[in-house]
Order: C-alpha cells, then sequence, then structure tokens
C-alpha cells in the first residue's frame, strides 16, 4: 500500500496521509514513544502486540504522555496523573475532561505507519 489510503466516512471520502515512523522492533511490550507524523506529535505504544497512536499532548496541560506510564491501555499522565484509553481516547480519571486524539496505525513490512491527522470523532 503507498503512502495514503483512502477511507469513507458518510458519503465523503476523506484520504489519510501516513508516514514511517520506525520499525516494529523499535519497541518491546508495554512500551511507547513519542514520533513525529506530519505537524503533530504523537505517542505511540505496544501493547500485547498491538499497536496504539494518540496525541502525545495531555488535554489537561501541556505534558508528554510518552514521559507518563503505561497500565495495559491506559497512559497516565506524569503531571497531574489524568488517565486515557489509548485506543479511544477516552478519558478515564480527572483532571482531564477532554479525550485524547487518537491516530490510525498499520504496519508495513515490520515499518511503523502513522497518519499525520487525528482520527475524526464520531
Amino acid at each position: 500500500m503507498g503512502p495514503a489510503a483512502a477511507r469513507r466516512a458518510g458519503s465523503e471520502e476523506r484520504v489519510v496521509q501516513f508516514v514511517c515512523v520506525g520499525r516494529v522492533g523499535d519497541l518491546g511490550p508495554g512500551e511507547m514513544k513519542a514520533v513525529k507524523a506530519g505537524r503533530h506529535i504523537v505517542g505511540i505504544a505496544n501493547v500485547e502486540g498491538g499497536w496504539y497512536a494518540f496525541d502525545d499532548t495531555c488535554t489537561h496541560e501541556e505534558a508528554s504522555l510518552t514521559e507518563g506510564e503505561l497500565y495495559d491501555y491506559i497512559v497516565e499522565c506524569p503531571l497531574h496523573g489524568a488517565t486515557f484509553d489509548i485506543r479511544t481516547g477516552s478519558v478515564e480519571s480527572f483532571p482531564a475532561t477532554v479525550p485524547l486524539p487518537t491516530y490510525d496505525i498499520r504496519i508495513v513490512d515490520d515499518e511503523i505507519h502513522v497518519a499525520t491527522e487525528p482520527r475524526e470523532r464520531a
């Protein structure tokens, strides 16, 4: 598959651009790191061999979530302890109240590719 993939949303077609941000061997299970995807800093995480991508900045304060802790699918902000589900971006605990943007992620020939724009929220 090329650098872009089309996704249908309702009656409109949206083109999603992907960028290679590393290799599968870069992160073991339970690990995460921040990468640049287009104009965004995105956290990527390997949870039990599944790959997830989320905005690296906490929606409560300007803190890097990849500097926090990862507990299964929950990332904890290192600043005030807000938690988010990295699969959906949903807030799991305060003080955050705004969901976290998430990104499409795919593996292509052992490379990790992340969308350059967040998913549209339903």
